[in-house]
């Protein structure tokens, strides 16, 4: 894959997300409990022999630079290999990135130096198992000069994606995003469903080059692949579609943008399901992280009544100590102590997250370094988490930030 090279784009401020990016960028936000969002993309990279790869980041990229240095410190240089980190540097014009398309923009020099025949476009906030190589030969093949990766999904769900209309020959006559009315093309890949975009896109290099010049010169651009690159390149250029063949070895395709908390918490929910949805088991299609050296999981205290040390249908990540509490259908990241008498319920607790005796949580998400003291109650009273200072969403999920206090009883 020498002549292939990859850009991550991973600047975006994840306002949606907040607080949970309230000190870190949104591929930084952990997932799982050992993962980081962005290592599911970098991952697909490595996992498809892509090796050449630029990582676009902006907002408060330290905690993502760390991790990709200390964690991502694979590849041979001697051999061609390397992940760069670009912050914005204000090479071409005096302004911060201004949207997915200038970030690539700002950088057209060092993709000019590198000589790709192909440049991979990808996202680092979502989470799904892709073979780039697959979509890079089907490229190939059908002699495109952009390809885009498309998921098939109901017609209902067509607001939230960019949606393609496809001819038979797989060639893309038009693209709109996030369509609020009408009835939206059906897929030439199934007619019962409609083809979205992926945010995964493979650009001949000099059409990406041109494109890119062309969108930085209009005045009226939002700068933005899906919303000015693209329907340009649909104008002027062969753009065909590939159809999203899912690795996860599920019978339903698996593809999440974990944009929202709400997405974030379904989607790690789903992870200690009986049977969950997204295989993290997979040894054909390993999932690399940086993992923080931490001693063995522990769990004390076994006697009868309350005072048990147990964990049900959940993951417990390395470093955490269940010491006489009892966690069901949560998510423990590394080093959370949960102490005697405690009850987690169907909550995401990240990194060394403490929680004092005798508290209550249930569907909430702690984030990094939180104390919760004794006696806390979290997701019982909604209201009242509210009144304490935390976010609340529209299903009923509480974040409890960082360096937080929570309410007792």
């Amino acid at each position: 894959m020498d002549q292939v090279l990859a850009i991550l784009l991973a600047g975006g401020a994840g306002e949606r997300l907040y607080p949970l990016t309230r000190h870190t960028a949104k591929p930084a936000v952990r997932f799982g409990g050992i993962y980081r969002i962005i290592d599911f993309t970098l991952s697909n990279c490595v996992n498809s022999d892509v090796r050449r790869i630029f990582i676009l980041t902006q907002y408060k990229a330290l905690e993502l630079t760390r991790h990709l240095r200390e964690g991502w410190d694979i590849f041979s240089g001697e051999l061609g290999e390397f992940i760069e980190v670009i912050p914005p540097m204000k090479r071409i014009h005096d302004d911060w990135y201004l949207g997915t398309a200038d970030a690539v923009y700002q950088n057209i020099e060092s993709i000019i130096d590198e000589k790709p025949d192909q440049t991979l476009i990808l996202s680092g906030d979502h989470i799904y198992k892709m073979n780039y190589q697959e979509m890079l030969d089907w490229h190939r093949k059908n002699k495109a000069d952009v390809t885009i990766a498309t998921l098939q999904i109901s017609p209902d769900q067509a607001d939230r994606f960019g949606v393609a209309q496809i001819d038979p020959d797989y060639r893309i006559r038009g693209f709109e995003e996030k369509p609020k009315h009408g009835s939206p093309a059906r897929s030439i890949f199934n007619p019962e469903m409609i083809s979205a975009s992926m945010g995964v896109y493979v650009f001949e290099t000099p059409v990406l080059l041109d494109a890119l010049r062309r969108d930085a010169e209009n005045p009226h651009s939002e700068h933005d692949f899906g919303k000015d690159v693209l329907p340009y390149c649909i104008q002027k250029h062969r753009v065909i579609a590939y159809d999203f063949r899912d690795l996860n070895d599920k019978t339903a395709r698996y593809w999440r943008d974990v944009g929202t908390i709400d997405s974030y918490y379904e989607a790690n929910m789903d992870l200690v399901s009986v049977t969950p949805e997204f295989n993290l088991y997979d040894q054909k299609w390993p999932i690399r992280t940086h993992l923080v050296q931490q001693p063995p999981a522990k769990f004390v205290f076994a006697q009868e009544g309350r005072r048990m040390g147990v964990a049900l249908d959940s993951i417990v990540c390395n470093g955490c100590i269940v010491s006489g509490g009892r966690v069901v259908r949560s998510i423990l990241s590394p080093g959370v102590r949960i102490n005697s008498y405690c009850e987690v319920e169907s909550s995401i607790l990240m990194s060394n997250v403490k929680v004092g005796r005798y508290s209550r949580i249930r569907r909430a998400i702690i984030d990094s370094n939180a104390e919760i003291p004794e006696n806390s109650v979290i997701g019982y009273d909604l209201d009242q988490d509210r009144a304490n200072g935390y976010t609340v969403t529209e299903s009923g999920i509480v974040v409890v930030p960082s360096q937080a206090s929570a309410v007792t009883v």
